[in-house]
């Protein structure tokens, strides 16, 4: 079991105080108690409180009153109220206050039981929520890349090799999966990150339109063309063009690519000078290039001209463990957008999103975060929540920790000490226990990570239990 939480109990009846603390006891709750709301609040005020049961009939501070003070002292401690059958309206109303619920006396042992349990258990989710978006704010301090999985890992590592670099670099990677993301962050990571970034789809424009937002054009070039307009080459110029779908490239427009990569010059369309600049090409396709060349689809030598530095983006189901913190990512995106609290996602929810299969990526994620930011009927989104493919998918078993094959061992190590202490609430004596190790050594594996920062990793030797 995890550590005992604390619950506070605050009522006038000293017999009734004292029946509920006897009960509450033996149910292994850490209890202390308060005669009256100025009591009550005094003792919340000096913390270590989980959870606080309180009277709705009291001398000096009611209930209500109470409650509204205890949610500006701490306003992550849920109330629940103590009310006689004569007074439920008053309690109904009270929720709308922000109580978590009412308890009507005389209790029935179990339905008090039941509204604690479930009170805790919310707060319990509200703060592995909150744990889930200090890690994800951590992550983002870094840069707009979202990921801590070793295959992600693995591939920040090269983008960290080659961004400051003048090499191209041809991104490959399924639909979705992130592959402008990649590219923003090897223009941001260089030497050209004060130089402008420039995307270009050449899926989303037919050849002759491409080639004059590529190139630009001059006046009277083609009919329409009523002045001159700089291309993409242009505005690029000193910072990083990147070509998105490379793959659609037509045959008559490929030469005019590989004359930029070896020349740095090109000419505008319906002009005659040479236009020379400095732009790193970077490139993205989620098809076969290789195959494309032998199919002559593709010319070789710009193939080669392109793919100086291959970078393959994972799709999110090789990278499960990142799946949690986008979806929080999109969640506190989208509920500041639609305008909606929402505190995180129920265990249920993050089991069905880590299980489902993702063919449509991140991009596929982050639609149906915003999806069930809309639709959520409370302030955690659940498994009804979402749709009907996910909410049917076999979700991961409660409690499984899923690894990649290849997953360095001190890795596994550091996420399984960070899974067990996060379940067990940082009871580390408890997870110490769980896991077979003395409690010395997960302070100082902790200790010796909070040193070392994200990138620390366990590999030290065990020290057996005395």
């Amino acid at each position: 079991m995890a550590e005992a939480a604390n619950l506070l109990v605050a009522d006038d009846d000293p017999g009734l105080r004292e029946s509920l603390e006897r009960t509450l006891v033996r149910e292994g709750y850490r209890v202390v108690v308060a005669s009256d709301g100025h009591a009550a609040l005094e003792r919340l005020r000096a913390g270590g409180v989980d959870l606080v049961l309180t009277d709705l009939k009291m001398p000096g501070l009611s209930g209500i009153e109470v409650l509204r003070m205890a949610k500006s002292i701490a306003p992550d401690v849920d109330v629940i109220l103590l009310t006689a059958f004569g007074t439920i309206e008053e309690a109904v109303k009270a929720i709308k206050d922000g109580a978590f619920d009412f308890v009507t006396k005389p209790f029935q042992r179990q339905q008090l039981l039941r509204v604690i349990r479930q009170a805790l258990e919310r707060r319990d989710l509200i703060q592995q929520n909150r744990a889930l978006q200090q890690r994800l704010d951590a992550l983002l301090q870094h840069g707009a890349v979202i990921g801590s999985s070793p295959a992600f890992q693995r591939m920040l590592g090269l983008i960290e090799q080659v961004a400051d670099s003048s090499a191209t670099v041809l991104i490959q990677g399924e639909s979705g999966a992130g592959k402008e993301g990649a590219a923003r962050l090897i223009h941001q990571r260089s030497s050209r990150r004060t130089k402008p970034f420039v995307a270009v789809n050449c899926a989303a424009l037919p050849e002759t339109l491409l080639e004059s937002e590529l190139f630009g054009y001059e006046k009277g070039a083609f009919t329409g063309a009523a002045g001159r307009k700089e291309g993409r080459f242009e505005l690029a110029d000193g910072g990083t063009l990147f070509l998105d779908e490379v793959a659609d490239l037509s045959l008559a427009t490929q030469p005019k690519i590989l004359r930029v990569l070896q020349e740095g010059e090109f000419e505008r369309l319906g002009g005659t000078r040479s236009i020379r600049v400095d732009v790193r090409i970077v490139t993205a396709t989620n098809q076969d290039l290789a195959q494309m060349v032998r199919e002559k689809r593709f010319r070789e030598d710009l193939y080669y001209r392109l793919k100086v530095i291959t970078l393959n983006v994972p799709p999110l189901r090789e990278r499960r463990e990142d799946i949690n913190l986008l979806a929080q990512h999109f969640l506190t995106i989208y509920a500041a957008k639609n305008n909606r609290r929402l505190d995180g996602f129920t265990p249920e929810a993050l089991r069905h999103l880590e299980g489902y299969p993702w063919p449509g990526n991140v991009r596929e994620l982050e639609n149906v975060i915003e999806r069930g930011v809309v639709l959520a009927h409370g302030t955690l989104l659940d498994v009804t929540d979402l749709p009907e493919e996910i909410a049917g998918a076999t979700p991961l078993p409660e409690g499984v920790l899923t690894v990649r094959i290849g997953t360095p061992i001190a890795e596994v190590e550091k996420r399984l000490l960070e899974a067990t202490l996060l379940a067990t609430r940082n009871n580390k004596t408890l997870t110490a226990k769980l896991l077979g190790i003395d409690v010395r050594t997960v302070a100082r594996k902790l200790e010796r990570w909070d040193e070392q920062g994200d990138d620390g990793a366990a590999g030290e030797e065990e020290t057996p239990p005395p």
